[in-house]
Order: structure tokens, then C-alpha cells, then sequence
């Protein structure tokens, strides 16, 4: 029965994807604090955790102590699957029984993998996950990021009161809590705006991993839309866009920050051109001293221009730090407990508060698609 066991368990760690920086992986020992990397490395949001992975190595090359003991990243690959991140997670949690948790790009992984780090009580840190649930009723999730109700504001007051839009079609990612949430936030916000009922003239959906929306796309063309609200993750949005432009559909694209990854760039090449997005941090506007530091590293480091959620993966791993010094301990629910109190944290992509809700109170970036680059447009505080 124990070999059994074993077995299970072991094929259950190499579903999950764990590698580790640093020392060995028989738990956490009196020399070595683990950080566990909980990300989608492969599947469809393979870019989107390479991202952030890229933000939290930098960080832990940059300040690999604290405590004088060494901060070791334990990295598990929930590819992009719910069921994969509920393992992971329990990897994470159960066998390498690590200090705290930095993910997951994707609020459905991140919500898969919540309950399991809330009942072992190891604190994890979202980095760009926005759907509200991931940290509601669970008490050891926090997020460094804005929340969608924020986003989906800031996204229909853009249309609204920017691009002066009076219709507007939403075309969902209906098997993505993030993209269905975000896509009710900004529909009831447009709504309030422009005072009539109808101004959403029309909504379509389609699934993760979808590559022709062409029934969809063809059925808002009758509406003649002004701007087409289509949150989801960066390669169907990029393809929506270019099916759309081939159908001869002129109306504005707007998005959320999943776009905010250069594999949106590639996949939608000349057709996403004139795009315009809600981000956490533009490059070519540094926030602060921690930004042009920051900056300065990654472009060193990896000979590239960051992703927005590269910045905030960095930024996770320095408020954990910092958590970690200020209770003096890297016990786990002191960890916890000190991160409840993070306030005014000079993060590369700006000031992080935690609020009561275990939420960072955090501007919006609105970034366009430029000669094949993203540009910034304009900051919007909450």
C-alpha cells in the first residue's frame, strides 16, 4: 500500500511540472525559505506565466536572502488546466510544503488552487488575476493587481466618453470566469453611461482554444458596432481580431490586460494595429524609482522588453519579502498576517496598499497597438 502511495505521489509531482532553484526539495529546512511558483508554463496560457516567471526570477536573482537565509523558488507548471492547478497546488502546499505562493496568471487557476493553499494556510500572491473571487471568502489570497469591476469601469468609460461609442457587441471566452466577469463589468457599466438599455447590441461566446469565430463575427457585423469589447486570453482575441478585419468590420477593438503579451503581437501581426487594452504598467512610462530600476534589470537580464505582468511578478516576490521582514519570521500565517498589513509598498508598477478585501488598491494603464508595439495612451486612477 505505501509503495502504492509513493507512486502516486510521485507521478502527481511530475504531473506537475516542479523544478526547483536552489537547495534540496525534502521541505522547508532552518536555512532556506521556499516560494512556491505557481504558474501556467504550458497550455493556452503558457506566455502569460512565462511572463510572470520572467518578473519573479529577476527578483529573486536581485534579493536572493532575507533573513540571511536563502529564498529558494519551488516552480510548478499548472498548465493552463484547472484540474492541473488543483495538483499543483497540492504539490505545492503538501509535499514542498512551502513559506508562500506567488500566482497564478489566470483567475480560473488561481481559483482552482485557492481552497488548497487556504486549508494548508500558506499564504499565495495573485499576480495578475482580477477576477474578484480569487481572494473573496478565502483569507490566505492577496493580489497586487486591480480587480475587474475597476477594469470593466475604466473599460466602458473609455468607449463611453472617449471614443464617444454608442453600441457596443461583447464577444466572451465563456469558459473563462475572468473574461465572463470582466465582460459583465464593463456591459452594466456601459449601460449606466449611456442610459440606454440597448446600447450592448449584441454578445457572442466561444471556448478556450477556439481558432474560427467567423459565425460569431458575422452575426455582430449586422449590428454595425462602434467598438467591440472582447475580453479573453491574448491568441483567440488576436485571431478574433484578424477574422474580423478580413470580414471588413471596422469597429474599435477593446480589451483587457490578458492582450498585454507580445504572443498578442504575433498572432494578430497587422490586424490588431490600432487595438487599445487596460494594463497594470507601461514600459515607456516608468511609475517611480523601483520602475526604472526594474526596467533597467529585466532589459539587462533577458535582452527584452518586459511584460506588465513581469513587473508585477517582480513585485509579488519583494511584497512577500518584505512581509517577511517586517514579522521578523517566515512562518507561514505570520507571513500572512504581515501581508494585511502592506501599505504605501513602492512597487515597480506602482504603490501597493492591501485593503481589507486582501486586494491592492491600483491604477490602470491604457496601452494601444503602434507601428507593431504597444504604446502607452493614459493612466487612470481608481
Amino acid at each position: 500500500m505505501k509503495k502504492i502511495f509513493s507512486l502516486l505521489t510521485l507521478a502527481a509531482i511530475m504531473a506537475a511540472g516542479v523544478s526547483l532553484t536552489g537547495c534540496s526539495n525534502s521541505g522547508s529546512s532552518s536555512d532556506v525559505i521556499k516560494i512556491g511558483v505557481f504558474e501556467p508554463l504550458t497550455g493556452a496560457n503558457g506566455a502569460g506565466g512565462a511572463d510572470e516567471h520572467d518578473g519573479i526570477k529577476l527578483a529573486n536573482k536581485l534579493f536572493p536572502t532575507v533573513l540571511g537565509k536563502k529564498v529558494q523558488l519551488v516552480v510548478v507548471d499548472n498548465k493552463s488546466d484547472k484540474v492541473e492547478a488543483a495538483n499543483a497546488a497540492t504539490v505545492l502546499a503538501q509535499k514542498e510544503k512551502v513559506n508562500a505562493v506567488i500566482g497564478s496568471w489566470g483567475s480560473s487557476l488561481s481559483m482552482s488552487g485557492g481552497p488548497i493553499f487556504a486549508e494548508a494556510k500558506i499564504p499565495a500572491v495573485a499576480v495578475s488575476a482580477t477576477n474578484p473571487n480569487v481572494t473573496k471568502g478565502n483569507d490566505y489570497y492577496f493580489r497586487v493587481c486591480f480587480l475587474d469591476p475597476f477594469q470593466g469601469v475604466v473599460g466602458a468609460t473609455y468607449a463611453a466618453k472617449t471614443l464617444n461609442a454608442k453600441k457596443v457587441a461583447i464577444i466572451r471566452e465563456v469558459s473563462n470566469d475572468y473574461s465572463v466577469g470582466l465582460a459583465k463589468f464593463f456591459a452594466d457599466e456601459f449601460v449606466k453611461l449611456t442610459g440606454d438599455q440597448k446600447s450592448i447590441v449584441a454578445t457572442a461566446d466561444y471556448n478556450t482554444g477556439d481558432q474560427d469565430f467567423t459565425a460569431q463575427l458575422t452575426n455582430i457585423k449586422q449590428f454595425e458596432p462602434d467598438v467591440i469589447f472582447a475580453p479573453g486570453n491574448y491568441t483567440e482575441s488576436a485571431l478574433i481580431i484578424k477574422q474580423a478585419r478580413a470580414l471588413g468590420m471596422k469597429a474599435q477593438f477593446i480589451g483587457g490586460d490578458t492582450w498585454d503579451v507580445t504572443s498578442f503581437l504575433e498572432v494578430g501581426g497587422a490586424a490588431v494595429e490600432g487595438a487599445v487594452f487596460s494594463t497594470f504598467f507601461a514600459n515607456d512610462v516608468p511609475i517611480n524609482k523601483t520602475s526604472e530600476a526594474f526596467l533597467k534589470s529585466f532589459r539587462e537580464e533577458y535582452k527584452k522588453e518586459p511584460a506588465a505582468v513581469s513587473a508585477l511578478g517582480y513585485d509579488a516576490y519583494l511584497v512577500i519579502l518584505e512581509a517577511i521582514k517586517r514579522t521578523n519570521s517566515a512562518e507561514p500565517q505570520k507571513i500572512r498576517d504581515a501581508l494585511t498589513q502592506t501599505k504605501d509598498f513602492e512597487g515597480s508598477a506602482g504603490s501597493i496598499t492591501i485593503n481589507a478585501e486582501r486586494n491592492a488598491d491600483k491604477a490602470a494603464v491604457f496601452k494601444t497597438v503602434k507601428d507593431g508595439k504597444f504604446v502607452f495612451l493614459t493612466t487612470v486612477k481608481p
